[in-house]
């Protein structure tokens, strides 16, 4: 099977760059073909014999050979693509990219290129936490450049952290949906997902007992059909969803700082349960049980409403603004009511009694609510009702788009 897209794939000199085969591997199962640019730095990790074996094509390293420019300059290895991919993105080839750099030949056929762009950054945590690397990136994101990763987890160099090259299939996903644009390419979603946890002291916290299941699924829905798909995400037991820029917090108030640092965006789907309450205060060493057996009182103070400070008017505001609704009796009169109260443009509401199974199951039943009334949905696995909100999403789009 061939797509017939052709991708200019550039290793630049990270550990991450033995990954690149496996890019060049799972890509061209799916139907890409490949042209390699190997940076002096990329070939210090993997050999020119093992790429263009893989790639089936020649590889190109050098910006000054009489051979290479006659045959195949840089002006054409970047004409010839559909998309350039940098991957690994070092914070080296990042700085170039942000402030125009060209002394090589992946940086000269980077500044000569007027295809899309998608970078995979991998480096040590500490570097890609530098202002410096996250100044440079907000400069590439401005500019269009599409990012993929890092991801979080075990590095290299022997820490743990952001900074690791997102998943070869992750990548190869990333860069189909470029070559391929959804109906909400062009547009940028943020998803809130999972439970909250409210500290009490180091080791216990107020939670819930929702799985993030339905809003992964969304999260994973509005990628597939596009979206630069932020999620951001309270604890939970599940992978981060393909194609996705993940953020993992755990408190109400990191939710919401995470929430308004993404801001603009054109849609924000609210599916997170998120606590209503927290500690008025939270105890700076494990709280004892007293002698007598007496319970302790723990005093509580409101979190804020996430949902209705997205939605409140004001130039930030997300075009299209979900919510969900959790409730245990009068779902729909609840809902309803809570959606005119946030202000948001529709809300999903659910019965998450204990014998509905919903919290924690691989099935959900919900309400659509907007200002037009109420919409009984069937019981559809989380899978499929993200995707029938998604193709709702993209319905609404179309409308409002003259």
């Amino acid at each position: 099977m061939s797509t017939g897209k052709r991708v200019l794939l550039i290793i630049a000199g990270g550990i991450a760059a033995y990954k690149a085969l496996d890019i060049i591997r799972r890509g061209r199962e799916r139907g890409l073909a490949f042209r390699v640019i190997l940076t002096k730095g990329g070939a210090e990790f993997v050999t020119p014999l093992s790429v263009a074996s893989l790639a089936g094509d020649k590889v190109y390293s050098e910006l000054f050979s009489l051979t290479d420019e006659a045959e195949m300059g840089h002006i054409r290895l970047v004409r010839e693509a559909d998309l350039v991919l940098v991957a690994p993105a070092t914070a080296d080839i990042i700085g170039k990219m942000a402030h125009g750099l060209a002394d090589d030949l992946a940086t000269t056929a980077l500044l000569a290129n007027d295809r899309p762009v998608l970078i995979a950054p991998s480096m040590n945590a500490v570097m890609w936490a530098h202002p410096a690397v996250q100044a440079n990136v907000a400069t590439l994101r401005a500019r269009g450049v599409h990012i993929v990763g890092p991801g979080a987890g075990d590095l290299a160099c022997g820490e743990i952290g952001d900074g690791r090259l997102a998943e070869p299939l992750d990548i190869v996903a990333a860069a189909l949906r470029l070559l391929a644009p959804g109906p909400l390419t062009g547009l940028k979603a943020l998803v809130t997902s999972g439970p909250t946890y409210e500290a009490i002291d180091p080791v216990r916290f107020i939670g819930n007992r929702s799985s993030g299941k339905q809003g992964h699924a969304i999260a994973a829905a509005l990628a597939a059909a596009g979206a630069e798909t932020t999620l951001i995400t309270g604890p939970t037991a599940l992978p981060d969803p393909a194609g996705c820029h993940v953020r993992h917090i755990e408190s109400a108030a990191e939710m919401l700082a995470q929430t308004l640092e993404q801001l603009p965006a054109d849609i924000l789907v609210a599916a997170a349960a998120v606590s209503d309450w927290r500690p008025a205060s939270q105890a700076g060493q494990k709280m004892k049980k007293r002698e007598n057996d007496a319970p302790t009182r723990l005093d509580l103070t409101t979190n804020p409403d996430i949902l209705a400070t997205v939605a409140a008017p004001g130039p930030k505001r997300p075009k299209l603004v979900i919510g969900f609704a959790a409730e245990t009796e009068k779902v729909v009169e609840h809902a309803t009511a809570k959606r005119r109260k946030k202000q948001c443009d529709w809300i999903l509401a659910n019965d998450v009694s204990p014998e509905t199974g919903t919290f924690g199951g691989a099935d959900n039943k919900v309400y659509f609510i907007d200002a037009a009334g109420a919409e009984e949905w069937p019981l559809l696995s989380k899978t499929e009702l993200a995707q029938r909100l998604v193709a709702r999403i993209v319905a609404e789009i179309k409308k409002a788009t003259p």
